[in-house]
């Protein structure tokens, strides 16, 4: 057998027991890189579930999911508790807030170098020193003022808000069936008190680029200050006729926008 002969039959063989073992030369053409992690954080008078519609379109795009319980006792709190759960995850995370959520995850993703991308849909975006009651009434247009909240004691000095029945869907969720506003009144988690007035820390945003949904007709957080947070953020800005709960009414365009924001 002749020189050239043997050496191409043993670069053949070389290259076959490589495959065999599992030993690329060179990274395959195309390989897609493992998708993000997309944390979904709920704001006040909600839960995880509302986020179901959203997460089930993601889940089937295979990211992985998870949707923490927000404790709702504080800003403080609410973004420990929120950044000791990022903490516990690897490789690269899509951080989604919904309304006070927002404020959460704009605090608790402050530092984490995992996080690649913050996600708002009808959320507050504080810079620091803001406070929620601060930006809700910056711009005139909420129809949740204390009219519209039951407050009831829990503790010494320690008041819950719930919002009232009566107005729950026009004000709340205005663009659901009215079964699961029904629903969603009977099972909203009350919100601390405390965390109308607390200030925020550092911005999460000031560092790690943002995107932003924001509900047009929403009673709650008015428009304009939800434009003027997307703004100040430079959050890039999707619009949507849409009441406060854009992610329960519509979960097709809050998950186009994460998976753009995770691309």
């Amino acid at each position: 057998m002749d020189t050239t002969r043997r050496t191409l039959l043993a670069g053949s063989a070389a290259a076959a027991t490589g495959a065999l073992l599992g030993a690329p030369a060179s990274a395959a053409p195309g390989t897609a890189k493992p998708k993000p992690t997309v944390v979904l954080v709920h704001g006040s008078f909600a839960d995880a579930s509302s986020w179901n519609g959203v997460a089930a379109r993601l889940i089937r795009d295979g990211y992985p999911v998870l949707a923490p319980a927000n404790p709702l006792r504080g800003v403080s709190a609410d973004s420990a508790y929120l950044a000791s759960v990022l903490a516990t995850l690897t490789g690269p995370l899509v951080v989604v807030g919904h309304s006070y959520g927002g404020i959460v995850a704009t605090n608790a993703a402050t530092g984490n170098p995992n996080v690649k991308a913050l996600v708002y849909v009808a959320a507050f975006v504080p810079d620091e020193g803001d406070t929620l009651l601060a930006l809700q009434t910056r711009f005139p247009g909420s129809r949740l003022d204390e009219a519209a909240l039951d407050f009831r004691p829990y503790g010494e000095g320690l008041v819950d808000g719930y919002v009232k029945k009566d107005v729950f869907r026009s004000v709340f969720a205005a663009d659901v069936p009215k079964e699961t506003a029904a629903l969603m009144w009977a099972g909203q988690r009350p919100t601390d008190a405390r965390t109308l007035g607390e200030p925020s820390g550092v911005p999460a945003w000031k560092t790690i680029p943002s995107y932003y949904l924001v509900a047009a007709e929403d009673q709650v957080l008015p428009p304009a200050a939800q434009r003027f947070m997307a703004e100040r953020a430079g959050a890039t800005t999707r619009e949507v006729d849409a009441s406060h709960v854009a992610m329960i009414s519509q979960p097709g365009a809050m998950a186009d926008l994460i998976k753009r924001a995770a691309r």
